[in-house]
């Protein structure tokens, strides 16, 4: 793996993501996955619908118990596993469809995740067997992720079982390539991401995971969170963020350096039914037309609409008037509206494309 910083402005840059023939341009969207693959999308619709979807975020939590890594292990890998050949493959241990680390019930031998058979402890020894059969392009070694609300005492706990763990992780990686992100935590204390950042840096990893957002943090200070992590990392390392996936929490993680983050906001909408709809100045050149009044009247704003509403049940328009995306150029408002209420899976399958 090979990062090349292109161009900056102030905190905020732009830089060039190289596995091999592969290459991500950042800042960049990682798919967020479930065992390997969208939750809606099939394979051919990646290869031929969104070929611009280059990376996918995949949790090797998910690679335990079905399959297991043994499984993995003997097809080749995760690329081989899942037909993935031409897509760059992240780890990352936080599992964005909602199996959430559950920190407050870690352990000195291995964090605590919510998984589909219940709670399970893992530590970093069956953590890096998944990551050694899935041989992700690139992974984050384990953390041990906390609420922000935690107290100091657990905060700095957090911070040095996370660095052991890194440790631990960087001797038991059988492919010893560059391909690693050193996970940085601390929660909402300010000093404690600075000692984990510190002391990631110093070891030999290839990135920065920053690790512990999305957990209660208070909005208004995570600006100075994320300055205060990412100022005591190498600019010339990348950094990956889970947990901000709102378009506001993007462009502030964007703002402050961050290069990859997972996209967990469209797929929140489409699971509730709504389509996002971007009133950017451009689309509105191009032919983008704003909310009707019955539109503004069922509550619904310029980012996102409800199809699940009455409103569109005799609405031939397309998601976005103007866009070229193949759900707006194939299909209507109403008809999405009518697979919602008949719950046909096509629906959450043309909303997250």
């Amino acid at each position: 793996m090979k990062f090349l910083l292109e161009t900056w402005s102030a905190g905020a840059r732009a830089g060039l993501l190289m596995f091999g023939e592969l290459q991500l341009e950042t800042p960049c969207l990682l798919m967020v996955t479930k065992k390997g693959l969208p939750a809606h999308i099939t394979h051919d619709l990646l290869e031929n619908v969104l070929p611009d979807a280059g990376a996918l975020q995949i949790s090797p939590i998910h690679f335990l118990e079905s399959p297991p890594p043994s499984i993995v292990a003997s097809v080749g890998g995760v690329h081989k596993l899942l037909s993935l050949q031409r897509r760059v493959v992240v780890g990352i241990a936080r599992d964005s469809f909602g199996q959430e680390a559950d920190g407050l019930n870690g352990t000195k031998f291995g964090a605590a995740f919510e998984t589909s058979s219940g709670r399970r402890v893992v530590g970093p020894k069956k953590y890096m067997e998944a990551i050694n059969a899935l041989r992700p392009d690139l992974w984050a070694t384990l953390p041990d992720e906390v609420p922000a609300w935690a107290t100091t005492k657990r905060h700095r706990m957090s911070v040095d079982r996370t660095l052991r763990w890194l440790d631990d992780c960087l001797t038991l990686n059988a492919v010893q390539d560059n391909s690693v992100l050193g996970v940085v935590v601390g929660g909402s204390n300010v000093e404690e991401r600075k000692r984990s950042a510190e002391a990631t840096a110093r070891r030999n990893v290839s990135g920065f995971s920053l690790g512990g957002f999305g957990l209660g943090e208070i909005p208004q200070e995570r600006a100075a969170l994320l300055k205060s992590t990412i100022a005591y990392l190498p600019e010339e390392k990348v950094r990956h963020v889970s947990g901000l996936g709102m378009p506001e929490e993007v462009l502030e993680g964007v703002a402050a350096g961050i290069d990859l983050f997972d996209s967990t906001y469209p797929h929140s909408l489409t699971m509730k039914g709504f389509a996002m709809t971007f009133p950017l100045w451009m689309e509105q050149q191009n032919g983008y037309h704003p909310l009707s009044e019955e539109e503004h009247a069922a509550d619904m704003d310029l980012t996102k609409i409800d199809l699940h509403s009455a409103v569109h049940r005799c609405d031939v328009n397309p998601i976005v008037k103007g866009c070229k995306c193949y759900s707006c150029r194939k299909h209507t408002r109403a008809y999405i509206h009518h697979l919602l209420n008949v719950h046909e899976m096509l629906a959450q399958t043309l909303l997250d494309m």
